[in-house]
């Protein structure tokens, strides 16, 4: 089946945030309060007490601007405390529909954040919507990954203002 590029199209953002690594590392690993940043993810629970290693889960919960609602799981894949976390995403398959990395650096009292979303194989939206109308599957999967990218900056912007001080 021709996938029109779906798997491995992926986005990035880097934003400073204004507070020090500690702080953004607690933020990006408090999935519980994903629900309070995030413009599509609503609620996030860990489903496992080990959190932060590798194959530890989380659930989580989406609602999208046209009110489609999604349930996932996922699995941390890399958990390098202060420097790297990440995790893939699944639905009802094997197949992971996505992977999300943040990559941290500090900057003395601040923080470069450098996040990545790739989709995976698996089935999802996106894969539905390029294969509802294939011949737009590029302006299709070009669309989503400028809204992933906004809505990380989004996230971003929103987990540094609860987490400033004051």
């Amino acid at each position: 089946m021709n996938e029109h590029g779906v798997t491995g199209a992926s986005t990035e953002v880097q934003v400073v945030l204004r507070v020090p690594v500690e702080q953004v590392w607690a933020g990006i690993t408090a999935v519980d309060r994903y629900g309070e940043w995030s413009p599509e993810c609503y609620y996030g629970a860990w489903l496992d007490d080990d959190r932060l290693a590798a194959g530890a889960r989380f659930e989580a919960r989406n609602r999208f601007a046209d009110g489609f609602e999604t349930y996932v799981t996922c699995v941390v894949t890399v958990a390098d405390e202060l420097t790297r976390f990440g995790w893939d995403v699944y639905g009802d398959e094997d197949e992971p529909l996505a992977h999300w990395e943040y990559d941290l650096r500090p900057q003395g009292s601040q923080t470069l954040v450098h996040q990545t979303f790739t989709h995976g194989p698996g089935d999802s939206g996106l894969r539905a919507g390029v294969r509802n109308d294939p011949t737009q599957a590029a302006h299709v999967i070009q669309g989503r990954l400028d809204q992933l990218a906004g809505n990380m900056r989004k996230t971003l912007t929103a987990m540094e203002a609860a987490l400033l001080p004051g």
